[in-house]
């Protein structure tokens, strides 16, 4: 896009267009041309772009009440919503939390929590992972750039080990290894207060948490008096095929994350944990003007309602069933030496480009996008090389929707060269 419409040019456009509107699983450009969304918003839109039951309700609620910071006096939508989620979410005991503007105003308050709580200054986090752009962060981010290069001194106390999974050639045991390791060189154990991880990892090409490593982290951080933080930001609300990821993990964590979705597509966030954790804090100390907007409450209320209805989970079974099928004829047909296999689980997918002899290549990856949206389907990258296709379609995706955008992508990947591209 030549024209920046006076907005900074630090913003990276996967896609060079100007969308007028949106409808389930596809969405419109300024020249009415459309495109099969398998973005999402970048994972916001699991129940698909205006969902008649979430616009009706964001309607009724702007023409009562628009805003009230919930810090100077309450509002209904807040106060239906939150127990509602908090039922939802499978943790024992009493629950509480907090609404944000966005995922990344959580992950800030889980630290905040995670301090005042534990009296511990230091955070644990993952290399490969992504919780948010914010100064605070960002430093938990497990890739350097674009995202830290350059805005130093960056918030203390952040340390990394590997994420372990194939993809990455790190196996749990190695993972293990590696924090007990960071207590040796380069922090007292006593210094930090909670571990930060994503249950199945965006950013980072939709790697998996193995159950086994989950559970080690659990009894790790009982032992040592420090809190589990699984952010679902990207993979919760109903992504993988349950309401949240961290359940096939078989552990309960401390706090959750939650963001993208929660509120089908208006800016929304939140820490959910238990009451013993959440409860007993500074007066004053968490909160936020427009933190639980009441018209964001109420497209959240519209996104449970939605949530709750069987036939949303059956339309999620059966993208998840399409696309590992799909793949999985594609790689037996040998459509093309670049696709590699799949990542993820249940509805979160990545379709990772892996030559068997030139490995990854950007271009491989910058071609694609091109030639998928040139035939009008939208993709987006993720992985440590931007080298895995990140599917993130709606769960409400229409089957014949579905079956275009895929026998696009088909194309996209036959049309790819045997090997490198010419540059």
């Amino acid at each position: 896009m030549d024209k920046l419409y006076n907005v900074t040019d630090a913003f990276t456009m996967v896609h060079p267009l100007t969308l007028i509107k949106g409808k389930n699983a596809r969405v419109w450009d300024d020249n009415d041309r459309s495109y099969i969304d398998f973005v999402g918003g970048i994972g916001v839109l699991n129940f698909g772009h205006c969902h008649p039951h979430i616009v009706d309700a964001i309607i009724h609620q702007a023409q009562s009440l628009i805003h009230y910071a919930y810090n100077a006096a309450a509002h209904q939508p807040y106060q239906t919503f939150m127990p509602r989620l908090c039922e939802l979410v499978p943790i024992n005991g009493e629950l509480a939390g907090m609404l944000t503007n966005c995922g990344a105003e959580a992950t800030e308050n889980a630290i905040k929590i995670a301090r005042l709580k534990t009296g511990r200054t230091g955070v644990i986090a993952f290399d490969g992972g992504f919780h948010g752009r914010t100064l605070a962060a960002v430093n938990l981010n497990g890739k350097v750039a674009p995202y830290k290069r350059g805005i130093g001194p960056l918030a203390g106390g952040v340390y990394h080990i590997p994420f372990p999974s194939p993809d990455n050639n790190i196996s749990d045991e190695q993972a293990i290894d590696a924090l007990q390791r960071l207590f040796m060189v380069e922090t007292d154990i006593d210094n930090i207060g909670a571990i930060i991880v994503e249950p199945v990892q965006g950013e980072g090409g939709f790697q998996l948490l193995s159950p086994t490593f989950a559970q080690y982290l659990r009894k790790f951080c009982d032992k040592h008096g420090m809190l589990l933080i699984m952010d679902e930001i990207q993979s919760g609300y109903g992504r993988t095929g349950t309401p949240f990821a961290f359940t096939h993990l078989g552990i309960e964590p401390d706090l959750i994350l939650l963001g993208k979705s929660i509120a089908g597509g208006l800016p929304l966030g939140a820490v959910i944990g238990k009451a013993s954790v959440v409860n007993g804090l500074p007066k004053g100390s968490l909160g936020g003007t427009y933190s639980g907007n009441p018209v964001a409450c109420a497209a959240a209320n519209a996104t449970l309602d939605i949530m709750e209805a069987d036939d949303v989970w059956q339309s999620a079974k059966h993208y998840a069933e399409t696309i590992q099928t799909t793949i999985s004829q594609w790689q037996q047909e040998g459509i093309s030496p670049w696709l590699f296999g799949l990542t993820g689980i249940g509805a979160m997918r990545g379709i990772e480009l892996r030559h068997p002899e030139h490995d990854v290549h950007p271009s491989v990856m910058a071609q694609v996008l091109v030639q998928a949206r040139e035939r009008g389907l939208l993709l987006m990258p993720s992985g440590q090389y931007r080298h895995i296709i990140r599917l993130l379609p709606p769960l409400t995706i229409e089957p014949d929707t579905l079956k275009e955008g895929l026998d696009i992508l088909k194309e996209v990947l036959i049309g790819l060269p045997d090997g490198l591209p010419v540059a």
